[in-house]
């Protein structure tokens, strides 16, 4: 049995403390509001998240100094914009060294740094290759409720990614191993990307022939650029790839495939966040995406459609006929310059 800290009481979080506490290891789960923790303490719910009972092995807390205190294990469940300060607080904190586990999906804006290199650079005695990253196909709200989910995790260290694949491995949650982190990385963080746009192409009131040509498109594209940044172009074809992209894209639990509806459908994107309450990481992802496909003089039509919808308040309809109109092409000259790039180093 492992004493783990999981960072971040919304739903990802709790779904991942539901698990390790499946696995019978002593889970603490940490949240910045007093008021949260005292309600999870006391009713065993989390319900503004998931409309779940919580197990009683699980102890909130709002001190993050007594939740890391002797764990053996942190796991990060926070958005990427609170990535930095928390990692900050964490390496004031710490006085020994548990493994760092984080299951969040971003880039961020500006620096364009996946979230595995902003751990390592806000903590001193962590470095890059150490670090472990969770990703795959997982609604919290599945996950919660015991139904069959597989992901994986990634590092560089494969003892550290070994060690996470058994904290969290059971009948219900199978875990596979990687150690493409860029590659698990980006495809978690820019599928966010595309669920905006299958979410707006729902919103119109297009059909799934419209829907099934952006998810493939946008797979070529999250490939493109990460490929580009020395990912192995296999992970995009594997969970935290097509599998995270298809779930994403298709289910009304996607807070980001809802966001998209609604902007389809019409609302400007301060009412989309407003009424959807809760982080939606795409919206941020799409702004780091579109700096990053400029600044490396990679193609993604796709990625900075969305982010004129959001940015520019471009009409959806409008970027849907420009990606219509794009010059004509062969669809497998993206494949094999992938391909060609990647293998011939």
């Amino acid at each position: 049995m492992s004493k783990v800290a999981v960072i971040g009481a919304g739903s990802w979080g709790t779904a991942l403390s539901i698990v390790l506490a499946d696995n019978k290891h002593e889970v603490r789960l940490w949240t910045h509001r007093k008021e949260q923790a005292d309600i999870i303490n006391a009713t065993h719910k989390n319900e503004r998240y998931l409309e779940i009972m919580i197990p009683e092995q699980i102890k909130a807390y709002h001190d993050l100094k007594a939740a890391v205190a002797d764990v053996d294990v942190i796991v990060l469940v926070v958005p990427t914009k609170a990535i930095r300060e928390v990692s900050q607080d964490l390496n004031a904190l710490l006085n020994h060294h548990p493994v760092i586990i984080h299951a969040t999906k971003g880039i961020e804006p500006g620096s364009l740094k996946r979230v595995t290199q902003m751990i390592a650079e806000e903590m001193d005695n962590y470095s890059y290759e150490d670090i472990v990253v969770l990703s795959g196909p997982s609604h919290a709200e599945e996950v919660a409720q015991r139904q069959p989910t597989t992901v994986t995790v990634a590092s560089i260290n494969e003892v550290n990614a070994k060690i996470s694949q058994d904290l969290f491995f059971n009948e219900v949650f199978r875990v596979y191993t990687s150690n493409d982190v860029i590659g698990i990385e980006l495809g978690g963080a820019l599928k966010n990307i595309i669920a905006l746009g299958a979410g707006i192409s729902d919103g119109l009131g297009y059909g799934d022939n419209a829907k099934a040509a952006l998810i493939t498109r946008g797979l070529a594209e999250i490939t493109r650029l990460g490929t580009h940044l020395g990912a192995n172009p296999l992970s995009f074809l594997g969970l935290p790839g097509v599998g995270d992209l298809i779930v994403t894209c298709t289910s009304v639990h996607s807070r980001n495939w809802r966001a998209g509806n609604l902007l389809g459908k019409g609302k400007n994107l301060d009412e989309v966040l407003e009424q959807m309450g809760m982080v939606v990481e795409g919206v941020r992802t799409a702004e780091a995406a579109y700096q990053f496909a400029k600044a490396e003089q990679v193609e993604m039509p796709i990625t900075s459609g969305i982010y004129d919808i959001i940015h520019h308040v471009k009409k959806p309809k409008e970027v849907v006929e420009q990606l219509m109109n794009r010059d004509k092409r062969e669809e497998m000259d993206d494949l094999a310059s992938l391909l060609k790039n990647r293998y011939t180093r």
